[in-house]
């Protein structure tokens, strides 16, 4: 017996990524594309509906032979419609993008649309980190913050579909002003961004604690990697894993998940992991850090893929 073949799309800002995925969420072919090439002069949506035909070609199938499409995409996704109904990015011409009927329309196949951290999270659900697990908060930890929130064993997606916008909870009332209007957001402090950000300006106020090289290009490995040398560094990095814990702490006490997955690049660390699940388990209420797993994730840039893949099979 031949295994059913979806077709997956993960939209980003930058790229999208296609694959042909399997019932078991294996990924049989993939590819990728830039849909930013021309400053989005030309629309991520015209761009992706190009290359989804250009991509199914090229795996010598017809899409006929194709028993779905699940679309990850990035910004705020109305999960009904199948439409952007805002962007944290302000990616032009990306709002207002009608994905679903789009997909729909001309290739007569059914397709589903979620945002890209909620199927990250499902992903990761489904044959990642959390897989037989059925209460997960998914953190995605990046040039942003994202998230998915899975309740007994279902993506929580609110009213809209909006739910899960992790990085916009407010850790500090009176803290930064954050891109989304408000101040003291989880993403101003908890990104990676956040962390190089708070790093340079170190090295600025005290350049002779840091190596000549080290302000150019300077990024999470490369703070990292560095950390044992650094005393500074070493601070400015428990500074942060502390603003994380505090969104954390948060959301376990609202959900109880049984487990937390952390993705992104810092992910791999495991010092990162251990630091922030000790500091997390030390102000948690008790009962609620009783088996509370805190996890890096295991699928990389695939689990959108693969995650909207798991939506499209359990919303036949």
């Amino acid at each position: 017996m031949i295994n059913k073949v979806y077709l997956g799309i993960d939209i980003g800002g930058t790229a999208a990524k296609f694959g042909l995925v399997d019932e078991n969420g294996n990924i049989l072919h993939k590819d990728e594309f830039s849909v930013s090439f021309d400053g989005y002069e030309t629309p991520i949506l015209k761009t992706v509906l190009e290359k989804t035909e250009y991509f199914v070609a090229s795996s010598g199938l017809e899409f006929s032979e194709i028993s779905g499409i699940g679309v990850s995409a990035t910004g705020q996704i109305d999960s009904e419609k199948g439409e952007v109904i805002g962007s944290a990015g302000h990616i032009k011409n990306w709002v207002g993008s009608k994905i679903k009927e789009s997909f729909e329309k001309k290739y007569a196949v059914k397709t589903i649309v979620i945002n890209d951290a909620n199927s990250a999270a499902l992903g990761e659900k489904w044959i990642g980190a959390g897989r037989g697990y059925k209460n997960i908060v998914a953190i995605t930890i990046g040039t942003g913050v994202g998230g998915g929130i899975i309740v007994d064993d279902k993506i929580l997606l609110g009213k809209r579909g909006l739910a899960g916008e992790i990085g916009h909870i407010v850790i500090h009332g009176s803290g930064e002003s954050c891109s989304c209007g408000n101040v003291g957001c989880l993403e101003r402090y908890a990104s990676t961004t956040a962390l190089v950000r708070s790093v340079s300006k170190l090295q600025k106020e005290n350049p002779t604690a840091f190596p000549k090289d080290f302000e150019e290009n300077i990024n999470g490995r490369k703070i990292f990697d560095a950390l044992h040398e650094n005393s500074l560094l070493r601070q400015a990095v428990d500074n942060w894993v502390d603003d994380i814990s505090l969104g954390i702490i948060s959301l376990v006490h609202i959900f109880n998940p049984e487990q937390v997955i952390i993705g992104g690049g810092v992910s791999g660390r495991k010092e990162f992991i251990e630091s922030l699940s000790k500091k997390v388990n030390e102000k948690v209420m008790p009962r609620f850090s009783e088996g509370l797993e805190i996890v890096p994730a295991k699928l990389g840039n695939d689990a959108g893929l693969i995650g909207a893949i798991y939506y499209l099979i359990e919303n036949k």
